[in-house]
C-alpha cells in the first residue's frame, strides 16, 4: 500500500482513485474527491476548481490516512463523519445506520400523508430513529409538527440528540430511549413512521463490507423472514395513534409489502397504500386507523 505523497490535489486524488478501485470501491473517484473535499472543508464543486493547488505534507498525510480507512471498506460517511439527508447534515458513526437516499422518499410521502397545517400542533413518532434523520427531516419541513424519536440503543440516542441540537430542533424533537413504542406513556400521535430492521437474517452475510462490518446489526436484522420487528410494530401502533392516524413504514420490498398489508388489516388499519423507491421497487407502505367520522376512535 503506497502512501499519498503527491504534490498536487489532482495527483493525490488520482492516486487515491486507483487505490480505492483496486480495493473494490465502486465509486472510487467520487469517494476520493469527497475525502479530499472533506479535509479541505469545501464541496466537490469548489474542489474541482482547485485541483492544481499543492498539498502540504500535513494534509497529504491526513488524506493518506482517510484513503486508507476507505480502502479498508469503512463507509465514506464514517470517514467524513456525516451524511446529508433531505438537505440536512447528520453526524453518523458506527452506532447508527447511515441514512439512505431511498429513505428520503419515506419522509416525503409521510409529509404528504400528515394532516395539512391549520393552527393545530401535530405529533409524529419516529421509531428506531438511529441518527435522528427521519425525525429531524419531518420537523424541519413542518414547523407545526412535534416529533418524538425513540431508539433502543443508548448510543444511537446520544447521536440523535446531538443531531437534533446541531439542527436547532430541540424545541420540537425529543429523543427517548425505548423498545419500539413501549415507555411512551399516553402519547397519541397523528403518525408513526419507521425505517425498521427488515433484512432476513440469512441475507446479512451477503451484504457489502461497508454495511455488514460497519452498520449496527440491530438496525439491519429483521429475524428469519425480515418481519420480526415490523410485525411487533404494526401490532403495537394502534394504541399510540389518534383516530385517523397513519402508520408509514419502509420495508425490504417484495413479499414483505403484501405481508405487511395483511398485518395492517388484521391490526385494524384501512386505506392501505404503497409507494415505490427511487429505482422502482415497491418498498413503502402506509395504513390509517378509522377516523371518528368512520366510526373509529
Amino acid at each position: 500500500m503506497s502512501a499519498v505523497t503527491t504534490a498536487s490535489t489532482r495527483a493525490a486524488i488520482e492516486a487515491a482513485t486507483v487505490r480505492l478501485r483496486d480495493a473494490g470501491v465502486e465509486a472510487a473517484r467520487v469517494d476520493a474527491e469527497w475525502l479530499m473535499a472533506g479535509l479541505l472543508g469545501v464541496g466537490r464543486a469548489v474542489l474541482a476548481a482547485n485541483l492544481d493547488h499543492e498539498l502540504t505534507p500535513t494534509l497529504a498525510a491526513r488524506y493518506d490516512a482517510a484513503v486508507t480507512r476507505r480502502e479498508r471498506r469503512e463507509p465514506l460517511q464514517h470517514v467524513l463523519g456525516w451524511e446529508e439527508f433531505c438537505g440536512l447534515r447528520f453526524t453518523v458513526t458506527a452506532d447508527v445506520l447511515v441514512p439512505r437516499p431511498e429513505t428520503e422518499t419515506l419522509v416525503e410521502w409521510a409529509l404528504s400523508l400528515l394532516p395539512p397545517p391549520g393552527g393545530i400542533r401535530r405529533l409524529a413518532i419516529d421509531v428506531g430513529t438511529g441518527s435522528g434523520c427521519i425525525a429531524c427531516a419531518l420537523a424541519a419541513a413542518r414547523p407545526d409538527l412535534e416529533v418524538v424519536a425513540v431508539d433502543a440503543s443508548p448510543a444511537a440516542v446520544q447521536i440523535a440528540r446531538r443531531n437534533v441540537s446541531a439542527l436547532e430542533l430541540g424545541g420540537r424533537v425529543t429523543v427517548r430511549e425505548g423498545d419500539l413504542l413501549s415507555g411512551l406513556g399516553r402519547l397519541r400521535a397523528d403518525m408513526v413512521v419507521a425505517n425498521p430492521p427488515y433484512l432476513p437474517a440469512a441475507a446479512l452475510a451477503g451484504l457489502a463490507p461497508e454495511v455488514a462490518a460497519h452498520d449496527p446489526l440491530v438496525a439491519l436484522d429483521g429475524g428469519a423472514d425480515g418481519l420480526s420487528v415490523i410485525r411487533r410494530l404494526i401490532a403495537e401502533t394502534p394504541g399510540w395513534l389518534t383516530a385517523g392516524g397513519a402508520l408509514v413504514l419502509e420495508t425490504a420490498g417484495g413479499d414483505q409489502v403484501p405481508e405487511s398489508a395483511a398485518l395492517m388489516r388484521a391490526a385494524g388499519f384501512s386505506n392501505i397504500a404503497t409507494r415505490r423507491d427511487l429505482v422502482g421497487v415497491e418498498r413503502f407502505i402506509a395504513g390509517f386507523l378509522p377516523s371518528t367520522e368512520d366510526g373509529g376512535g
